[in-house]
């Protein structure tokens, strides 16, 4: 008898056992991902976002099969978003700008954060400047992740990071990220600080603004680095940007800008004389990397390229490109 209660008892231990595998199982599978429409759905703090999906038919595309990285702004975000832009609501935003917006938090690939590094990535928004370039997005990365300067500068700040979806990840956002101009990715990217107060020292000239509007867009800017202006400013003997007279400062300023061209780096050629926005010209050379000899025979090396703005594009160069005077 006691033989047949210990079987007894084995073997209702082992129904028990299969009993929980089952439901573990089942348990597993109800937390597989879901789309990142249908996470957004779940989330009553981004229902303007899914509001906005929707209106912009975009909604079909990020519920499909994919690998997409969103960051998703709040309904805070939005409300912000509308009032600043005089908007009585999601409806009274036309279509096809709203698509670009949102276009503008997407990327086509996943990335977690954890695999975010500070640099440019490429959205899937396409401004006006250019027909091919989508828009770039300046990711800096310290103890948080900014989107093209945070939310004074037309960004965000990263505030819920890494949820999964089946079809991508998304990072919940602070602010509306705006299609950026070029001034506003300068102001972004911290190696242009320099650069950013030359723009800005005069504002007499009306440069900074011209840069970040319309009026004779699109615009071609060869963009020097902090360190590229420390070594002009120690080849000129300039103490600073406060010594250099303001006609020299403009002049040069507008020496690395091409006005009425979106001219990406696919497009440059070896010989290619460039007319700038100055009214003095600066030769492209090929041979052995991308590089700038300006009016005075100095050359500058083209370090990085095509970071796309809604008004143009811009370059980075090594060097400051010096106009005749």
């Amino acid at each position: 008898m006691k033989t047949i209660k210990i079987k007894l008892i084995a073997l209702l231990a082992l129904i028990a056992f299969v009993s929980i595998s089952c439901n573990n199982d089942d348990d597993d599978s109800s937390q597989t991902p879901k789309t990142i429409v249908s996470i957004a759905k779940g989330n009553p703090n981004l229902s303007y976002l899914v509001a906005a999906l929707e209106k912009a038919d975009l909604a079909t595309t990020l519920n499909t099969s994919g690998s997409y990285t969103v960051f998703a702004p709040t309904n805070t975000a939005f409300s912000a978003f509308l009032t600043a832009n005089g908007y009585a609501n999601l409806n009274a935003v036309p279509v096809d700008a709203l698509k670009e917006i949102l276009l503008n938090h997407v990327l086509s690939t996943k990335v977690k954060s954890t695999e975010i590094a500070t640099g440019y990535v490429k959205t899937l928004a396409k401004g006006s400047a250019s027909s091919s370039n989508t828009i770039s997005m300046y990711l800096e990365k310290g103890s948080g992740v900014d989107i093209n300067g945070g939310k004074t500068n037309g960004g965000a700040t990263v505030t819920t990071a890494d949820i999964e979806a089946s079809n991508g990840i998304i990072h919940v956002v602070d602010g509306v990220i705006g299609l950026p101009t070029i001034v506003n990715h300068a102001v972004a990217n911290k190696n242009f600080t320099t650069l950013v107060a030359a723009l800005t020292y005069n504002s007499s000239s009306g440069f900074a603004g011209i840069l970040s509007g319309k009026t004779n867009s699109p615009f071609t800017v060869f963009a020097p680095t902090n360190t590229a202006f420390s070594s002009f400013l120690t080849e000129t003997g300039y103490s600073g940007l406060a010594a250099i007279p303001a006609n020299v400062l403009e002049t040069t300023l507008k020496y690395h800008v091409v006005a009425g061209a979106n001219v990406l780096s696919s497009s440059l050629t070896n010989g290619q004389v460039v007319s700038t926005f100055a009214g003095q010209n600066f030769t492209i050379g090929l041979t052995g990397g991308a590089k700038i000899t300006d009016a005075n025979n100095r050359i500058s090396n083209i370090i990085a390229t095509d970071v796309q703005c809604s008004n143009g594009v811009i370059h980075v160069i090594d060097k400051v490109l010096l106009p005749k005077f």
